[in-house]
């Protein structure tokens, strides 16, 4: 199935032109920024997973026609994605974790503002099970992947 999204139009425009309102760039460039946050503020634990967190995404880019008028694309579940390709990788468990999750403290804020009764209980069941410690991890990420949806060439220094 995967194989088949590749030679979707989707996959590409989304990898290296555009994504949405949130997301300046295409998901490589982007993925480069979140790199160079994670490396800026020396969590080089996190630097694998800064490469990774979004490898999912061209897979399940699509456009609804909401999307269509505004020429953006959308990516449910593209953490999920994102996990199951690397899940039998040699990458260490926190990566995997941190890729998995990586959008469960903002997914879960959507689903309580868009009043998604369902999805939230599902998401919060899966918060409640990772410890204080990697939830600390995962706002921190979150930080990264938010600032690195700005502008891979903005940085403290040059603003």
């Amino acid at each position: 199935m995967k194989s088949k999204r590749v030679l979707k139009k989707e996959f590409y425009i989304t990898l290296f032109i555009k994504q949405n309102k949130w997301h300046k760039f295409g998901v490589l460039v982007h993925t480069f920024a979140v790199v160079m946050q994670v490396l800026k503020a020396k969590k080089y634990k996190m630097i694998p997973a800064a490469f990774l967190h979004d490898i999912g995404k061209p897979y399940v880019a699509f456009q609804d026609e909401k999307d269509k008028v505004s020429k953006e694309y959308s990516f449910h579940n593209h953490e999920e994605m994102s996990y199951h390709i690397i899940k039998n990788w040699k990458v260490s468990e926190y990566t995997k974790k941190l890729v998995r999750y990586h959008y469960l403290i903002r997914g879960m804020q959507k689903a309580r503002e868009k009043n998604h009764i369902e999805r939230y209980s599902r998401m919060k069941r899966a918060f409640d099970k990772l410890d204080e410690n990697f939830v600390e991890e995962l706002k921190l990420f979150m930080k990264f992947d938010d600032m690195g949806k700005i502008s891979f060439f903005k940085t403290k220094d040059n603003i």
